[in-house]
């Protein structure tokens, strides 16, 4: 019966990280905007997922979004490079190992936890925090929207939370920091990876970069939205976590 429940209990969890996925994805609320850089959320949900509830929910979620990609891209045609994500090596398989390399890196450090780790989790949030104040000061220098000030205000003052909080307890959050990255960057790096590899060609064609320049302009995107998202991923999932942990417990 415990057996059972589980199992009932992640297949919920899956499908509502799911769907939170595709609203995500069908609403601005898959763009955080910052300003300078425009951060997606969608992949958050299947971290979340994989930290949680194990690698099975998290690829199950993931799984949910990568075939969401690729009937947006079929369906809604969304971007002139939209045709990359009707291949499901790039729309659906990054997705799937989202989860899984999320997990396992989590789990790994997690079981080397040790006092040093409370303090590469506050150097962690300085970084996130001078990051964002950066940022911040771009925006303001900028003339940026209120929308954009806002959210990045907000992500500064979870990030002091978190910062606080890191300090009060005995947990160590660089463990999920770490499942956070990774699960992130494993995102970026294949889908990217998966385009240059593939359709380098065909991609700066549609967008009228020159050939020889491909490298460099995938490179940029990767460096541009992959560290960013990164950064997001790891304070949103941090925070989510906790609070599941907090409910739980």
């Amino acid at each position: 019966m415990s057996r059972n429940h589980n199992k009932n209990r992640r297949l919920v969890i899956a499908g509502m990280l799911g769907a939170i996925t595709i609203v995500l994805g069908l609403t601005p609320l898959g763009i955080i905007p910052l300003g300078l850089i425009n951060p997606t959320t969608m992949h958050i949900p299947v971290i979340v997922a994989a930290i949680a509830e194990g690698p099975v929910v998290g690829a199950l979620v993931g799984l949910i979004f990568g075939v969401y990609s690729l009937l947006n891209a079929i369906l809604r045609n969304p971007s002139p490079v939209a045709f990359v994500f009707y291949n499901p090596l790039i729309s659906v398989l990054p997705r799937i190992l989202i989860g899984i390399t999320s997990y396992y890196s989590y789990t790994a450090l997690k079981k080397v936890s040790n006092k040093n780790l409370r303090g590469l989790t506050q150097v962690l949030w300085i970084l996130i925090i001078g990051f964002l104040s950066f940022l911040m000061y771009k925006n303001i220098s900028n003339g940026a929207s209120t929308l954009n000030i806002t959210f990045v205000g907000i992500l500064i003052a979870v990030s002091i939370g978190l910062f606080i909080y890191s300090i009060k307890t005995t947990k160590e959050d660089f463990p999920i920091a770490l499942g956070a990255f990774v699960g992130s960057m494993t995102n970026t790096v294949l889908v990217l990876g998966g385009i240059y590899l593939l359709y380098a060609k065909k991609y700066v064609e549609a967008l009228n970069i020159p050939l020889d320049q491909a490298k460099s302009a995938i490179l940029g995107v990767s460096i541009t939205s992959g560290i960013p998202e990164a950064i997001l991923s790891i304070i949103i999932t941090t925070a989510v976590i906790k609070a599941l942990k907090s409910g739980r417990g």
